[in-house]
Formats: C-alpha cells, sequence, structure tokens
C-alpha cells in the first residue's frame, strides 16, 4: 500500500487524492491563481472545488504527482485532516461591504496566523463576521467572532455539522485586543482540558457553558 504523500487527501476511489492550497481567509492573489492555473493544466488535474472553508481543492491527481504539485505552487499546505487549526473563514467586512463595522478581513488573517500550525485536541474552525448579518457563520464555528458598533462579540463551541450546536456567546462589544486575548485563554483551556478528537461543540456540551465561563472568570 502506497503512503499517502504529505498534504494529500485520499479519495473514495483509493487511487487518487485531493490538495488544498493555504489561502487565508479565502483572499487570493494574482501570483496563487496563475499558480493554480499553471499545476491544473500542467498536470491535468480533473476537479478544481471551491470548498466551504473559503479554499481551492485540487482533486483527482496520482500519487507519483503530488510533491510536484506542491514544489510548482509554492504555497503552504491548507490543513484539513489534523488536528489543528483548519482555516479561518471571514466576510469582506470593512474593506468593501456597505454594511461592515468591523475589519472582519483583518481580524481573521491575524488570527489564522497566530493559530496556524499549533496542535488542537481536534480540528478547530474560525468564522469572523464584520457585521450582525453573520456572514462569515460565526454561530456555528468552533471560534466565532461578530462585529458591531462597539466592536466584537466572541463565540465559542459552535458547530455546523450532523449535530449542530449554536456556539456559546462568551462575550460582548469587546476591543480588538480583548477579544484576541478571550480567544487564546478559551483556546488554552480547551487544548488543556479538551479530549482527542473533542471537537469544541461536543466539549461545550460536555463541560457547560457556566463552567467554561467559570474558567475563563467570565461572570454568567
Amino acid at each position: 500500500m502506497t503512503d499517502t504523500p504529505k498534504g494529500a487527501i485520499l479519495q473514495r476511489d483509493g487511487e487518487t487524492y485531493a490538495i488544498v492550497p493555504r489561502t487565508p481567509v479565502g483572499l487570493l492573489n494574482l501570483e496563487t491563481l496563475e499558480a493554480i492555473t499553471r499545476v491544473v493544466r500542467k498536470y491535468n488535474i480533473p476537479i478544481v472545488k471551491i470548498t466551504s472553508g473559503q479554499r481551492m481543492a485540487l482533486v483527482g491527481m496520482k500519487a507519483d504527482v503530488i510533491e510536484g504539485i506542491w514544489k510548482d505552487l509554492g504555497t503552504d499546505i491548507g490543513r484539513a485532516t489534523e488536528l489543528c487549526v483548519h482555516y479561518a473563514q471571514a466576510c469582506p467586512g470593512t474593506a468593501v461591504c456597505k454594511f461592515g463595522v468591523q475589519d472582519s478581513l483583518g481580524m481573521a488573517l491575524e488570527l489564522e496566523k497566530m493559530y496556524v500550525g499549533i496542535d488542537l485536541p481536534a480540528k478547530v474552525k474560525f468564522g469572523v463576521s464584520g457585521c450582525p448579518f453573520c456572514c462569515g457563520e460565526s454561530y456555528v464555528r468552533d471560534v466565532g467572532l461578530i462585529g458591531t458598533k462597539k466592536g466584537w462579540h466572541v463565540i465559542f463551541g459552535g458547530n455546523s455539522g450532523s449535530k449542530a450546536r449554536v456556539g456559546d456567546l462568551l462575550a460582548e462589544n469587546l476591543d480588538k485586543d480583548a477579544a484576541i486575548d478571550l480567544i487564546r485563554r478559551a483556546l488554552e483551556y480547551y487544548k488543556e482540558n479538551g479530549k482527542k478528537r473533542e471537537r469544541t461543540a461536543r466539549f461545550m456540551s460536555r463541560i457547560g457553558e457556566d463552567a467554561f465561563k467559570s474558567a475563563l472568570g467570565i461572570a454568567s
């Protein structure tokens, strides 16, 4: 049996693989787009799919070309199966959206940079929304942020899977530094107390919102 190539995911046919180049908050520059176009043409990649996590999956390659594809792409691997932060998704926020009241793209980029590659009990996904319309799906992500005119609401423990869970609102209208600090403390507590492969939603269901807030020094 062939070992799975680095940064590749075996597909259901048992023969081909998918890769997910890292594209923080779904932003793509000209160089990345051109690199993806070149490898799709060069290696005759049959499927290019935009994922729910605002990334581009290249699908249908044999194992022997994966290393060459990564070299030609020149991008970091977008983690898709490891127990770590998989991605931070974000709406356009104040960058372009007329409804944006906070810089969701900037906040999400900063959070992803802080946590990329750090081991956690299970995969973690961020959702950052620049206004209360919540286009970043913040309530159903492990860590959610929603921008308001006064600051950031911080949410923890959401999940959109088969056992969906709306995350718990930890705090409202925090400034940027306070919101980042609360997220740091929440993830540290989860890292120290979560079971292996226990997503934040199941973790919060197990320990309870009140106990979690108490551990973080948050009044219920």
